[in-house]
């Protein structure tokens, strides 16, 4: 598929993140799925190409990249493989999380690492009893010492287990009914007090390890802290929301991409022995492409329309953000649905590659934001209603 409209340095992360995709993620992709183990070879081929510092500043040896490129990144490992995006998707958000308001000691602690290919990080903000609503945690934190005393239950957390740090969203005790309570600690992986449950048995994306974590008076330093104590409002709408959509977008768009391709594939090399048709000469079926494929692209210009609108800060970059999510998954279940009925039998065979890519597809309207959430969000903004 081209992709216009992007400035040289990221034309150059997106041709290193389709080569690695090519040689490293598709060849893997089959047995990361049918095996559900976390890609371990994607995500280190990912580190020493240096593109884990998509979002680390230059000055510390990362590509200082936004939204744009994110989702073009996403998208090109989205395309091989599912699960490794995802997990990429999840570590570049957790980085520019750390990275947003870094101290100087954070910066060589976390942001250096992370560009250099010694550092993974994840999210850990859902949690078992809110759902969908990430931005509502009950896990809770008090300062003891030099520290905080983390407590609480998450759930989904991407690369659970694997990862070497992750960012815990919690609150003080007594803050459930303050939205705006919401802190963020990085909390490192050989914390005492970690208790990786069993990892979840999903219907697709069944390379993430998304597992659920106990935190059970987990010590944080203070230095773990990510900007203040109450931040809410600023990492919520600044940083994680338009980063967890833009990666999601880009993840389910390559999804869409990879099954449409493999339909036109298929209708091209395929032939009926008894006449000598290829599939491709069949008129309706031209018509079934041709939607696919519209679908695929103007959803595409959606999705890039709304990172840029979020890179520049711009007025409405919020509700493109939501529009794009809430579109993609519409786009990634729709195309995947055509292309296993336009390969048919080879398309519906248990591990196919287009088996794979329908199940991977049918994540995107749970992950949360939900869909149903994304348009109440998008409704009420529209109408200048308060989103929480």
């Amino acid at each position: 598929m081209p992709h216009t409209g992007l400035g040289a340095d990221l034309l150059k992360l997106r041709e290193l993140a389709s080569s690695i995709a090519a040689d490293v993620l598709a060849p893997n992709a089959e047995a990361v799925d049918r095996d559900a183990v976390w890609p371990v070879e994607g995500m280190r081929a990912l580190a020493e190409a240096g593109l884990m510092g998509l979002h680390i500043p230059l000055r510390l040896g990362g590509h200082e990249q936004g939204m744009l490129a994110l989702s073009v990144i996403t998208e090109e490992l989205g395309r091989a493989c599912g699960s490794t995006a995802m997990c990429f998707g999840m570590h570049s958000i957790a980085a520019k999380v750390l990275a947003a308001k870094a101290t100087p000691e954070q910066e060589e602690r976390f942001l250096r690492p992370i560009a250099q290919g010694r550092h993974i990080t994840s999210l850990a903000l859902s949690e078992p009893g809110t759902g969908a609503h990430f931005f509502l945690p009950r896990a809770t934190f008090r300062p003891d010492g030099d520290g905080y005393i983390v407590d609480g239950e998450k759930s989904f957390v991407t690369s659970g287990g694997h990862a070497d740090s992750y960012v815990v969203s919690a609150i003080p005790p007594g803050g459930e009914l303050d939205p705006g309570a919401f802190t963020c600690l990085a909390v490192e992986a050989d914390a005492p007090g970690l208790d990786w449950r069993p990892g979840w048995n999903g219907f697709g994306m069944r390379g993430n390890s998304s597992r659920p974590l106990g935190l059970d008076g987990v010590h944080v330093p203070r230095a773990n802290l990510l900007g203040a104590e109450g931040d809410q409002i600023w990492f919520v709408f600044e940083v994680i929301a338009p980063y967890f959509l833009t990666a999601m977008t880009g993840v389910y768009l390559g999804i869409a991409t990879a099954a449409l391709e493999a339909a036109i594939t298929h209708l091209k090399v395929r032939r009926h022995s008894h006449t000598g048709e290829a599939l491709s000469d069949i008129p309706i079926l031209w018509h079934e492409v041709a939607e696919a494929w519209t679908e695929v692209e103007s959803t595409r210009q959606l999705v890039r329309h709304a990172a840029r609108l979020g890179d520049a800060g711009a007025e409405g970059a919020a509700q493109a953000l939501f529009a794009a999510k809430a579109r993609v998954a519409k786009t990634v279940n729709a195309v995947t649905e055509t292309a296993m009925i336009l390969m048919g039998g080879r398309g519906y065979a248990e591990n196919s590659q287009v088996a794979r890519l329908h199940r991977d597809a049918r994540a995107a309207n749970v992950m949360s934001p939900t869909t149903h959430l994304l348009q109440s969000w998008l409704g009420r903004s529209l109408l200048d209603l308060p989103l929480l």
